[in-house]
């Protein structure tokens, strides 16, 4: 992983998200960037899976 946060960083970017969107609206920016996330995998996994089947047609010699 590229970026390391500790605990103490953690608590910062909470503290400072808290200050910016209020408490109220932060399970909804959670929620959001946690679809965010789960879009981002998905699509990921999906580009690898084609780049895979690009690989075996190339290796098969077959055309598509």
């Amino acid at each position: 992983m590229p970026f390391r946060i500790g605990p103490v960083e953690l608590v910062l970017i909470i503290v400072v998200l808290m200050l910016i969107f209020g408490v109220g609206k932060l399970p909804q920016v959670g929620e959001a960037m946690g679809k965010a996330v789960r879009q981002f995998r998905k699509t990921q996994e999906s580009s690898f899976e084609g780049d895979a089947t690009e690989d075996e047609k190339a290796k098969t010699g077959k055309a598509g």
